[in-house]
């Protein structure tokens, strides 16, 4: 068994994330793993990471191969989610606390905090495979 105190983990601030041979930029976000099955080989068989983002924080279009589970724990968010084959905007949703989103591997997406106060959410993922990026 193990137990972490979110607080007491390092929270990496996000900057870039690639996306169709660019880095695209992200603001305000930081991330910290609560959990890394496997991470240390290079590789999370699983991982659940905790969020935060400052108002009008935001994650750019992206995809991955891994399917997540997002749980929603403070602020007021748009998710938006593309077509894969033109990354046309087929959706925006609001989330807020107490909502979950599921997203299955390689669906494009981008999520923005619309709130104004700091957002924060749980992501839990698995099977990432070395050299993926991973947001």
């Amino acid at each position: 068994m193990e137990i972490v105190t979110a607080s007491k983990v390092k929270a990496n601030k996000v900057e870039t994330y690639p996306y169709r041979g660019k880095q695209l930029d992200v603001t305000g976000v930081t991330i910290r793993w609560l959990s890394d099955v496997g991470l240390d080989s290079g590789s999370a068989e699983y991982g659940l990471r905790y969020f935060t983002v400052a108002p009008g924080g935001e994650i750019p279009i992206h995809k991955h191969f891994y399917s997540q589970t997002m749980y929603f724990l403070a602020g007021e968010f748009e998710c938006e989610s593309f077509r894969e084959e033109d990354d046309a905007s087929v959706a925006i949703r609001k989330v807020v606390a107490g909502d979950s989103v599921f997203l299955r591997s390689m669906e494009p997406h981008a999520m923005r905090n619309v709130g104004s106060t700091e957002g924060a959410f749980l992501c839990c993922i698995c099977n990432v495979y070395e050299g993926e990026g991973v947001l």
